[in-house]
């Protein structure tokens, strides 16, 4: 894992913001023990590969648990739990809904609205430790998107919640929940993997559309001073339209196996590829009825090609769409285990394992 040049670059992080932290649980670390684990990327990755390769349309899934969290939290966007018994969640409080537009102005399609970022801490019974507000009053980029564990750092992003608009990338330390804004963005960034082993980051723009990578291989020289803004490397539109993801995580580089060409056409089969594990949504509509579509998928993080589509089709006990919006994965006693928060304000996070 390359963090060395993210550690000795910390003087040059422009911005950096002191969040406003409201503690629920006085004494309780945020991370048991104080002390880091590993992502589940390098501890379950090959595994989850191995596993997801084999679910499809007619796997069974079977629930294991639902744990409901404390309090109002929000719009859950992203979730990473750190450990099995620390679940850090991003959300977005809206305190000025946006408005649509008759037409494009600027870019963008609506009003920016209002509202704040935050990161919720609970404990692995859902219980509230600690509320960190990541935005500051009158922020316009307030809407907190997927996110990513390291092993090391939350990546974040901070955007505006309208398309076509801008975001700041940020790093959240779990140990502190200190933010440190990193780079900002000319589009709106929904999610963001943090790939260790090629030192970069892959982030989503609206409705998972467009994957950028940003090299930190020459940081922060390579990057424009906040509030500048800094291109991407690469910048690439994703070619499948069967959901439009909402949160991934990275899982490593690993070997796909061979009957994946023949399977899909693909030529990756065979060939060490980054990869990461995603959960999306769509608003299937035939004429005047629509109805939601979950779907869970492994993608190539240079080429933002899915490699293996999967639907789910459970709801939630309040009729979402369990991919909607926060995702985590693991492998536990040999089977692969998918984490959900589906539901706005009053979320339960639900486990269910592939059978």
């Amino acid at each position: 894992m390359q963090f060395s040049r993210l550690v000795s670059a910390a003087a040059f992080l422009a911005l950096s913001a002191a969040t406003n932290i409201t503690i629920a649980q006085p004494g309780v670390p945020f991370v048991v023990n104080d002390t880091l684990p590993p992502s589940f990327a390098f501890t379950d990755g090959a595994s989850i590969v191995d596993l997801f390769l084999n679910v499809d349309s007619s796997t069974t899934w079977n629930l294991i648990s639902k744990t409901h969290l404390q309090g109002d939290t929000g719009e859950p966007e992203g979730m990473v739990r750190v450990g099995d018994d620390r679940i850090f969640v991003s959300s977005g409080q809206y305190t000025v809904a946006t408005e649509k537009y008759n037409r494009t102005i600027n870019g963008t399609d609506r009003t920016a609205g209002a509202g704040y970022a935050h990161m919720l801490v609970y404990d692995g019974q859902g219980g509230l430790i600690a509320n960190a507000t990541l935005t500051r009053p009158g922020d316009i980029e307030y809407h907190a998107g997927g996110i990513d564990y390291d092993g090391r750092y939350i990546w974040i992003p901070l955007a505006q919640y309208r398309p076509n608009s801008t975001a700041t990338i940020v790093r959240l330390d779990p140990l502190t929940l200190e933010v440190q804004r990193l780079f900002a963005v000319d589009d709106h960034n929904g999610g963001v993997v943090h790939d260790t082993i090629a030192d970069t980051l892959v982030t989503l723009n609206w409705n998972a559309r467009n994957a950028t990578t940003w090299s930190f291989k020459d940081y922060p020289s390579s990057f424009a001073p906040l509030p500048l803004f800094t291109p991407p490397e690469i910048d690439l539109q994703n070619p499948s339209f069967f959901v439009d993801y909402q949160d991934c995580k990275f899982i490593g580089h690993h070997v796909l196996p061979s009957q994946l060409a023949l399977a899909r056409n693909n030529p990756y089969g065979g060939q060490l590829r980054p990869l990461m594990f995603c959960s999306g949504v769509a608003t299937i509509t035939s004429g005047d009825s629509s109805y939601p579509l979950g779907g869970l998928a492994l993608v190539d993080l240079e080429t933002a090609t899915p490699l293996w589509e999967v639907p789910i089709g459970i709801l939630s006990d309040l009729g979402v769409s369990i991919a909607e919006n926060p995702v985590d994965v693991s492998v536990v006693d040999g089977k692969l285990r998918v984490y959900f928060i589906p539901d706005q304000h009053n979320s339960t996070l639900y486990v269910y394992e592939a059978n």
